[in-house]
């Protein structure tokens, strides 16, 4: 009984299968309580003649009660064709059985476990390197492969900045050896300009990964787009920039523009006075000059932080840009410049204010112009999103360099060594008020697009109500 309590203990259905057991014989009992329950009855013997007479298929008897006298008797009695298993044996194989059914046990819930671990890792959103100590590709997420481009097959083996471009634009690199050497998580910024000629930025971490004996083995990367987070960002400082000039630079031009207005004053007479000869003449001429670019500068700052309160309207975008190119498009033959318009037809009117639509194409017209000191293509384009208007000034110039990218949009910043800075800001601050939006897209040396998305008019009647 205690070699078939240790085969209840490990053997099961399964087991029982694969060993093939047809019937037991145990003398002085009908069964085997405990062992085999119905409807998988093996059918028992009060003796080992009557099983053998009763299943002539058996081929192997197993002795389980190690008693040497029934041993000596089944080796006199078994015929030629029936195998003897001893005790001893039976009980080394059911075990070694048993631990094979054990390891594929494991290693079916291990593959399972492999299996949603690598599931969860290829749909989170970052992008997920395995490295090596050296920096090297072990293995890759479904996301790296979707937005790189790469193929397993190209990622594994190569190096970190290989597959996560832009490391070098920062000029301090993912910071491998730190994590190495210290063994601490790390993290770095990182960017780079797409194919479409957009940044986007990226936090890139290392994380070090140590095995059961608390050695460094593995590196994990992961990069995580951040470019919505950075533009949000970069839109708090300009607000917040703004409201900090905004309370004093009304007070100060207006404060400034009094004096302003006296010196002008004083200016136009001397200028009209007999006794002013032609050098003095041409200083005062100088000082009007000065005094009216000066006071362009303060009228352009009280607009900027004043609020656009401009009646909107329903614009058709197509006749506005024709409109304004045929008045801005006199001349760009001279400056070796090909005006394109490419307007879609069926194009929807969108709210604005016309004439501050015009302004902000004219200030984009200008610096696309600028952009071409030996000439190019300017082109003007319209056409439709799916929520907005789109009007666009593409220029073939040459292009925004990386490094002011992200101050382009800044007020009072300009790389001219003339105006205010505020054309794109004020553009961007007009956009941001209607509804719109202002997207920007360049490569250095090949061209510069900025489009207006505009909100269109909806097909519902103003009441004033909401529906």
């Amino acid at each position: 009984m205690a070699f078939w309590e240790m085969f209840r203990e490990q053997a099961n259905h399964t087991v029982l299968r694969e060993i093939g057991i047809v019937a037991a014989a145990f003398p002085g009992q009908q069964g085997l309580p405990g062992i085999y329950e119905p409807p998988s009855v093996v059918p028992t013997y009060t003796g080992y003649r009557e099983m053998l007479e009763k299943h002539p298929e058996i081929n192997m008897v197993i002795e389980a009660t190690g008693r040497q006298s029934l041993l000596a008797e089944l080796r006199a009695t078994l015929p030629a064709d029936i195998t003897l298993v001893e005790r001893g044996a039976a009980n080394f194989f059911i075990n070694l059985l048993t631990q094979d059914k054990m390891w594929i046990a494991c290693k079916l819930d291990l593959l399972h476990t492999q299996n949603m671990l690598k599931t969860i890792i290829d749909q989170m959103d970052e992008e997920i390197l395995f490295l090596d100590l050296d920096g090297r590709v072990l293995d890759v997420n479904k996301k790296c492969l979707e937005r790189t481009g790469l193929t397993k097959k190209q990622a594994v083996g190569a190096m970190l900045n290989e597959v996560f471009c832009g490391l070098e634009d920062t000029g301090c690199g993912l910071p491998l050896e730190t994590t190495v050497g210290r063994g601490e998580p790390c993290e770095t910024l990182a960017s780079e300009v797409g194919e479409d000629g957009r940044v986007r930025y990226y936090r890139i971490y290392a994380y070090p990964i140590y095995d059961e004996n608390e050695s460094l083995s593995n590196l994990v990367a992961m990069r995580r787009d951040i470019t919505r987070r950075m533009e949000m960002e970069q839109r708090l400082q300009q607000s917040e920039k703004l409201a900090s000039i905004g309370e004093l630079s009304t007070y100060i031009a207006h404060e400034i523009r009094n004096p302003l207005f006296t010196i002008s004053g004083f200016a136009n007479s001397l200028m009209r006075s007999k006794e002013a000869n032609d050098g003095i003449r041409e200083k005062l001429s100088i000082i009007l000059t000065e005094s009216r670019r000066l006071d362009e500068i303060l009228k352009s700052i009280i607009n900027f932080t004043r609020p656009t309160e401009a009646e909107v309207s329903s614009v058709d975008i197509n006749k506005l840009a024709t409109a304004t190119m045929e008045v801005m498009g006199i001349g760009l033959s001279n400056q070796g410049i090909r005006l394109v318009m490419e307007l879609e037809a069926g194009m929807a009117r969108v709210k604005a204010n016309p004439e501050v639509i015009k302004q902000c194409l004219i200030n984009l017209v200008k610096n696309a112009v600028e952009a071409m000191p030996d000439g190019g293509v300017l082109t003007i384009a319209t056409g439709m999103a799916r929520d907005h208007a789109l009007l666009e000034v593409r220029d073939t110039g040459e292009g925004i360099p990386m490094e002011i990218r992200d101050k382009i949009f800044s007020p009072f910043f300009s790389t001219k060594g003339k105006g205010s800075g505020l054309g794109l800001a004020m553009t961007r601050k007009i956009l941001d008020e209607i509804g719109g939006e202002v997207d920007l897209t360049s490569k250095e040396g090949e061209g510069t697009s900025i489009i207006l998305q505009l909100p269109p008019t909806l097909a519902v009647a103003d009441s004033g109500k909401p529906e």
